[in-house]
Protein backbone atom coordinates (compact mmCIF):
# COMPACT_ATOMS: atom_id res chain seq x y z
CA UNK A 1 0.00 0.00 0.00
CA UNK A 2 1.71 3.23 -1.25
CA UNK A 3 1.70 6.00 1.73
CA UNK A 4 -0.91 8.80 1.61
CA UNK A 5 0.69 12.80 0.59
CA UNK A 6 -0.19 13.61 4.50
CA UNK A 7 1.60 10.17 5.53
CA UNK A 8 4.81 11.45 3.69
CA UNK A 9 4.51 14.91 4.81
CA UNK A 10 4.96 13.72 8.59
CA UNK A 11 7.57 11.17 8.24
CA UNK A 12 10.30 10.89 10.22
CA UNK A 13 8.84 14.18 12.60
CA UNK A 14 11.38 14.29 15.62
CA UNK A 15 13.74 11.49 14.67
CA UNK A 16 16.16 13.96 12.93
CA UNK A 17 17.92 16.78 14.18
CA UNK A 18 20.14 18.02 16.54
CA UNK A 19 21.18 19.30 19.88
CA UNK A 20 19.15 22.77 19.04
CA UNK A 21 16.49 21.52 16.81
CA UNK A 22 13.92 18.39 15.92
CA UNK A 23 13.76 18.84 11.88
CA UNK A 24 14.25 16.75 8.92
CA UNK A 25 17.42 19.19 7.11
CA UNK A 26 20.04 20.19 7.32
CA UNK A 27 21.64 23.64 5.84
CA UNK A 28 24.40 24.78 3.73
CA UNK A 29 25.66 27.60 5.46
CA UNK A 30 26.37 30.71 2.73
CA UNK A 31 29.62 31.61 4.72
CA UNK A 32 31.78 28.80 4.18
CA UNK A 33 29.73 26.54 1.98
CA UNK A 34 30.07 23.62 4.81
CA UNK A 35 26.88 21.21 5.74
CA UNK A 36 25.51 22.01 9.78
CA UNK A 37 22.35 20.67 11.23
CA UNK A 38 21.57 24.46 12.00
CA UNK A 39 22.84 27.85 12.44
CA UNK A 40 23.97 27.01 16.27
CA UNK A 41 26.07 24.25 15.08
CA UNK A 42 27.93 26.13 12.69
CA UNK A 43 28.62 28.86 15.22
CA UNK A 44 29.83 26.71 17.48
CA UNK A 45 32.00 24.73 15.59
CA UNK A 46 33.20 28.19 14.00
CA UNK A 47 34.09 29.75 16.93
CA UNK A 48 36.78 27.55 17.91
CA UNK A 49 38.41 27.47 14.88
CA UNK A 50 42.35 28.17 15.50
CA UNK A 51 42.77 31.13 12.81
CA UNK A 52 40.90 33.92 14.64
CA UNK A 53 39.84 35.60 10.83
CA UNK A 54 38.54 32.04 10.01
CA UNK A 55 35.64 32.36 12.59
CA UNK A 56 31.81 33.74 12.04
CA UNK A 57 28.86 33.49 12.50
CA UNK A 58 26.25 32.22 9.95
CA UNK A 59 23.09 34.99 9.13
CA UNK A 60 20.21 32.52 9.43
CA UNK A 61 18.27 34.40 6.29
CA UNK A 62 21.33 33.92 4.26
CA UNK A 63 20.51 30.18 3.95
CA UNK A 64 19.88 29.19 0.32
CA UNK A 65 20.25 25.76 0.34
CA UNK A 66 19.02 23.16 2.70
CA UNK A 67 19.57 19.30 2.61
CA UNK A 68 16.72 16.67 3.42
CA UNK A 69 17.70 14.63 5.79
CA UNK A 70 15.39 11.63 4.48
CA UNK A 71 16.31 11.37 1.19
CA UNK A 72 19.88 13.49 1.14
CA UNK A 73 18.82 15.56 -1.63
CA UNK A 74 20.15 19.78 -1.76
CA UNK A 75 17.85 21.80 -2.54
CA UNK A 76 16.61 25.50 -2.41
CA UNK A 77 15.06 26.54 0.70
CA UNK A 78 11.74 25.56 1.09
CA UNK A 79 9.30 23.44 3.87
CA UNK A 80 8.83 20.66 1.61
CA UNK A 81 11.37 18.29 -0.13
CA UNK A 82 11.34 18.64 -4.15
CA UNK A 83 12.25 14.86 -4.09
CA UNK A 84 10.66 13.02 -1.28
CA UNK A 85 7.64 15.32 -0.16
CA UNK A 86 8.39 15.11 3.35
CA UNK A 87 7.64 18.27 5.40
CA UNK A 88 11.20 19.35 6.32
CA UNK A 89 9.95 20.81 9.87
CA UNK A 90 6.38 21.47 10.77
CA UNK A 91 7.08 24.83 11.56
CA UNK A 92 8.85 26.75 8.41
CA UNK A 93 9.54 30.41 8.43
CA UNK A 94 10.49 31.67 4.64
CA UNK A 95 12.27 34.96 5.96
CA UNK A 96 14.03 33.35 8.93
CA UNK A 97 14.73 30.38 7.14
CA UNK A 98 13.81 28.21 10.01
CA UNK A 99 12.24 25.17 10.18
CA UNK A 100 11.19 23.05 13.50
CA UNK A 101 9.48 20.07 14.50
CA UNK A 102 8.90 20.62 18.03
CA UNK A 103 6.40 23.90 18.42
CA UNK A 104 3.35 21.44 19.08
CA UNK A 105 5.20 19.67 21.85
CA UNK A 106 6.29 22.03 23.77
CA UNK A 107 3.59 21.61 26.66
CA UNK A 108 2.00 24.40 27.55
CA UNK A 109 1.37 26.04 31.56
CA UNK A 110 -2.27 25.01 32.72
CA UNK A 111 -3.37 28.26 32.58
CA UNK A 112 -3.00 28.34 28.63
CA UNK A 113 -3.92 25.06 27.40
CA UNK A 114 -7.21 25.74 26.78
CA UNK A 115 -6.99 29.40 26.03
CA UNK A 116 -8.40 30.48 22.17
CA UNK A 117 -7.04 33.50 20.16
CA UNK A 118 -7.92 34.84 17.00
CA UNK A 119 -5.44 34.98 14.08
CA UNK A 120 -4.90 36.03 10.75
CA UNK A 121 -2.66 34.31 8.55
CA UNK A 122 -0.54 36.12 6.57
CA UNK A 123 0.38 33.44 4.11
CA UNK A 124 -3.49 32.50 3.17
CA UNK A 125 -5.08 35.68 4.72
CA UNK A 126 -7.85 33.95 6.48
CA UNK A 127 -9.00 34.49 10.33
CA UNK A 128 -9.38 31.35 12.40
CA UNK A 129 -9.68 30.64 15.86
CA UNK A 130 -7.31 28.54 17.41
CA UNK A 131 -5.37 26.87 20.52
CA UNK A 132 -2.87 29.64 21.99
CA UNK A 133 0.78 28.52 22.19
CA UNK A 134 3.58 30.54 23.36
CA UNK A 135 6.06 29.83 20.41
CA UNK A 136 3.16 30.56 17.65
CA UNK A 137 0.00 29.92 16.63
CA UNK A 138 -0.82 27.69 13.87
CA UNK A 139 -3.07 28.56 10.78
CA UNK A 140 -5.84 26.44 10.68
CA UNK A 141 -6.67 26.87 7.38
CA UNK A 142 -3.07 26.56 5.95
CA UNK A 143 -1.05 25.19 8.92
CA UNK A 144 1.38 28.05 8.11
CA UNK A 145 2.70 29.71 11.84
CA UNK A 146 3.22 32.96 9.56
CA UNK A 147 0.36 34.42 11.99
CA UNK A 148 -0.75 37.23 13.99
CA UNK A 149 -3.47 37.84 16.94
CA UNK A 150 -6.21 40.34 15.69
CA UNK A 151 -9.57 40.59 18.15
CA UNK A 152 -12.78 38.31 16.78
CA UNK A 153 -14.65 39.28 14.13
CA UNK A 154 -17.25 41.52 13.83
CA UNK A 155 -20.67 39.84 12.64
CA UNK A 156 -23.16 42.16 10.68
CA UNK A 157 -25.98 43.37 12.80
Amino acid sequence: MEASPNDRLHFGVMAFGCDHYNRRCQIRAPCCNEVFPCRHCHNESTSTLRNIYDRHELVRQDVKQVICSVCDTEQPVAQVCTNCGVNMGEYFCNICKFFDDNIEATSMPSDYRDKKVWILCNDCNDTTEVNFHIIGQKCGHCRSYNTRAVGPPVLPQ
